[in-house]
């Protein structure tokens, strides 16, 4: 019995989800870019794009003319996002999608491979689409620059 119950206890500890979890790099659902999510004094999490492909790309579909000749490296596109740890998600966020230059609410949670789930709606959480950013990891950086090398 005492076995069990500690099998159990060590099972949920397995599934136990922190605030600071999502911290790190991911890669774009394309692959064509890098994200970082940090935590800031206001104790909210956001995401900035620290790599891509072409980096000289601008965000020429912004609504505001002034901001369409900024580079979209380096753009926070995920911002002000709470964690529940009830329901185990980073909440109440919003994420600028630069294909469309518009802003959706969304909301985040990890999957049970550590990647980043992100979803952008309108309004309810179920009028809206989820992309999946896989967690970048050291191999992913070695992979690239042997791939670098060969080409």
């Amino acid at each position: 019995m005492l076995k069990s119950l500690i099998i159990l206890l060590f099972s949920l500890q397995a599934y136990a989800t922190d605030a600071d979890d999502i911290l790190g790099i991911y890669w774009s659902p394309s692959k064509d870019g890098r994200v970082e999510i940090t935590k800031k004094d206001d104790n909210k999490y956001y995401g900035t794009l620290v790599w891509n492909k072409t980096p000289e790309k601008k965000d020429t579909k912004n609504p505001d003319p002034k901001l369409r000749d900024r580079t979209l490296r380096g753009m926070e596109f995920l911002t002000n996002f709470s964690f529940e740890p009830e329901d185990k998600e980073w909440v109440d966020g919003k994420i600028y999608d630069p294909k469309s230059g518009k802003t959706y609410s969304s909301k985040i949670w990890l999957d049970d491979n550590n990647n980043m789930k992100v979803r952008g709606f309108i309004g309810m959480s179920f009028l809206g689409r989820t992309e999946t950013f896989e967690r970048y990891k050291l191999e992913d950086a070695e992979d690239m620059s042997a791939k670098a090398v060969t080409e």
